[in-house]
């Protein structure tokens, strides 16, 4: 079984892997219908294994190569996208 799955994380194309993770974050097929638990549970196993794979640059709550999770700290997620840490917002309701 780990060799069937190895075989198909290896003939994943990045389309093929993009679709996956599509579908595993909407619970839905391009086609519109929905995923099934069981293939919801299948596709995300599958991205988690093609990112643990390829992911070079891993984004906050991704898989990045090697398999290690990756969490960003509220700072460096600032940093990312350019939000001065130095600013402090308040929300007045």
């Amino acid at each position: 079984m780990k060799q069937q799955l190895e075989a198909v994380v290896d003939a994943m194309t990045p389309e093929v892997y993009q679709r996956l993770a599509t579908a595993v974050e909407t619970g839905k097929w391009p086609d519109g219908v929905a995923l099934t638990q069981e293939q919801r549970d299948n596709c995300l196993q599958l991205v988690m294994l093609y990112q643990a794979r390829h992911n070079a640059t891993p984004q906050h709550m991704t898989i990045g190569q090697g398999g290690e999770m990756v969490t960003k700290s509220k700072r460096e997620l600032k940093e990312e996208f350019g939000i001065d840490a130095e600013i402090t917002r308040i929300n007045l309701h």
